[in-house]
């Protein structure tokens, strides 16, 4: 990915990593656009960044995505780089029967949403030069957090989905995994203040010098989520998932 001269859109940009980013590959010299369901946080993210945009989506309105879609590629023809960043995360109780909205509603925004998106987008990208698609997993892909499973279930099927979407674009299309540890934003209530989490600065630090290494990485890891990334291919599971989750 080429670091600057890039029109890039960040879905989930109006909070956390994603308006992190959005900010600091603006400051590189890429035109920006930043979507999300909330126009309040998004003119956020914007003010006092001459030149990003803002456009709201609900990733979970098919519909919907497909009108976005469309009226990106209008109002920004050069768009060439999409970095699927928008998701939520709730905690779940599996020992009984019960209301499946939350579960429903992260399959739909952490794992639908991107499908979506892409798929209304890949026609597009594969026209234009230096095309990119970042899609933004966890290190909960590789070991599950047991008190938020179908969050974990979402990111892993979309590192699987990265794989893939990476094999049938190659030559085509650039693909990157963003797989962010624990970072310090609103994602779970009180997460942003956690000391055990990673402070948000600090990892777009890192993460911005991963992505202006030549040539970028196809996955993005900063060293805290190494430990989960590799932790099944170093034989390491089942004691990241206990230390993780808390041995039972």
């Amino acid at each position: 990915m080429k670091p600057t001269g890039n029109t890039i859109l960040i879905t989930g940009g109006g909070s956390g990593i994603g308006q992190a980013l959005a900010r600091r590959f603006h400051a590189l010299g890429n035109q920006v656009i930043v979507a999300g369901r909330r126009r309040d946080a998004l003119d956020e993210t914007i003010a006092g960044h001459d030149g990003m945009a803002a456009m709201v989506v609900d990733v979970e309105d098919p519909a919907a995505i497909a009108t976005f879609a469309d009226r990106l590629i209008a109002d920004h023809p050069a768009l060439n780089v999409v970095i699927n960043n928008a998701g939520i995360m709730r905690s779940e109780t599996l020992t009984g029967a019960r209301d499946l909205a939350d579960a429903e509603a992260m399959i739909v925004t952490n794992l639908l949403g991107p499908i979506r998106l892409t798929n209304a987008l890949v026609d597009h990208l594969t026209r234009q030069p230096d095309p990119v698609i970042v899609n933004v997993t966890s290190g909960l892909a590789f070991v599950p957090m047991v008190s938020a499973p179908t969050y974990s279930a979402t990111k892993a099927a979309i590192h699987s989905y990265t794989l893939s979407l990476r094999h049938q674009l190659h030559g085509q299309v650039e693909v990157i995994e963003l797989a962010p540890p624990g970072v310090q934003t609103d994602l779970t209530p009180g997460q942003a203040t956690r000391d055990m989490y990673m402070p948000l600065a600090d990892y777009i630090d890192e993460v911005m010098g991963l992505f202006e290494q030549q040539p970028t990485p196809s996955e993005i890891l900063v060293e805290r989520v190494k430990m989960l990334r590799h932790a099944e291919a170093e034989g390491r599971f089942d004691q990241v998932m206990a230390g993780l989750n808390g041995a039972v």
